[in-house]
């Protein structure tokens, strides 16, 4: 699905240099490494909000159809960038990254709106699953920290991405919390056979959710 080859990206007193890395359909893996390793580095530039240094291979596979990712960076094709992430991606933010003015149904519902997606029960069943079906008329503010996470997920997942990221999304949740949350987005995102990258601190918690490690050194 996604493959790639000799990745990197340079900042400031910093390089992350990826040699090899294969995503497949159903995969679910944890991005692990101390901090400063460049997970998060790494999940922007899967995420296609990054533009990775000149040189190396980032392409994505579908259907039997391939796009060079590294060549519509260096052509600058945003537009396409922009379609192939709207389509393809799901991106679980640390902070959740909800839209305080809609409510959690037009939150969780977004992905799918702006792709034309038809109005279906997507976002009821979603929200079932994933224990906030009574929360879906309220702002973002009415909610609890990991009621906030859920929602994320679910909007991450509600329009059936092929590759699911999610940047340290139990940072700020209790360990109860956190184990139930990180357990629902493995679930919902298996259900969907797409793969799914976490980058995580806690190695523990993700082995017990059935996570393959994938690690980063410094």
């Amino acid at each position: 699905m996604l493959r790639l080859r000799d990745i990197g990206k340079s900042r400031p007193g910093y390089r992350l240099q990826v040699p090899r890395l294969d995503l497949r359909p159903g995969q679910r893996l944890a991005l692990v490494g101390p901090s400063g390793s460049g997970k998060s580095t790494l999940l922007d530039l899967l995420a296609l909000v990054l533009s990775p240094d000149p040189g190396g291979t980032l392409e994505f596979t579908r259907d039997g159809r391939s796009t060079d990712i590294a060549g519509l960076w260096r052509h600058d094709r945003q537009d396409q960038l922009a379609e192939l992430r709207s389509r393809l991606m799901g991106y679980v933010l640390q902070t959740g990254g909800l839209l305080g003015f809609l409510d959690v149904r037009s939150n969780i519902g977004l992905s799918r709106a702006l792709l034309g997606l038809p109005d279906d029960a997507t976002v009821q069943r979603l929200a079932e699953r994933l224990e906030i079906a009574d929360q879906l008329d309220k702002l973002p503010a009415a909610l609890s920290v990991g009621q906030r996470q859920r929602v994320s997920i679910a909007r991450a997942l509600a329009h059936g991405p092929a590759l699911v990221l999610a940047d340290e999304p139990t940072a700020s949740l209790d360990p109860l919390n956190a184990e139930r949350v990180m357990q629902l987005l493995v679930e919902r995102a298996q259900e969907q056979g797409a793969c799914i990258l976490i980058a995580t601190h806690d190695e523990t918690l993700a082995r017990r959710v059935g996570l393959d490690l994938q690690r980063l050194a410094v």
